[in-house]
């Protein structure tokens, strides 16, 4: 089974607001050779937790075949939801939280679950914003793509409280 490491961040101008994420996949062959892939794309109106989960999306999704993955995300939403069974919880409840609330994003969790499904994935939390390289490159990635051209709609995003005024 391959190694792959992936490096992920996720950003939101407003939160909600436009938003975008920045994935780095890497991959070194039998001769030890770095191999890199870049992945980032840009929403209109999103959120940070969302942009978080889809860089590990993305990243996962872009493998070919079943991979030995350590995932390293900034985010304790993403690392936590795995590495302290949240999700488990979620399942059980019917991705209702321990608040007994919906689980916010259930979307892009369920879409995480498939994604990780062939994979032996590790989440692992980095600090963000402390030099980490991987997750530095992923964050220039994911706030370029929130500023650039080319947004696109997040079909599962939900605005939370009334889109316009009742006046």
């Amino acid at each position: 089974m391959d190694s792959v490491t992936i490096y992920t961040d996720g950003s939101s101008r407003g939160n909600p607001g436009p938003g975008g994420y920045g994935a780095v996949l890497q991959f070194r062959d039998a001769a030890g050779e770095l191999h890199e892939r870049e992945l980032s794309q840009g929403y209109g109106q999103t959120t940070n937790n969302r942009m978080e989960l889809m860089a590990a999306i993305a990243g996962l999704e872009a493998l070919r075949h079943p991979c030995k993955v350590t995932l390293y995300t900034d985010s304790q939403y993403l690392a936590k939801a795995f590495n302290d069974n949240w999700i488990g919880g979620w399942l059980k409840r019917g991705w209702v939280n321990s608040q007994r609330k919906p689980v916010k994003n259930v979307d892009l969790w369920k879409r995480l679950l498939k994604a990780v499904e062939p994979h032996e994935v590790e989440f692992v939390w980095v600090q963000g914003h402390a030099g980490e390289e991987g997750n530095e490159r992923c964050d220039a990635l994911a706030t370029a793509a929130a500023d650039g051209d080319g947004l696109i709609v997040d079909e599962g995003f939900v605005q939370e409280g009334p889109e316009t005024l009742p006046f």
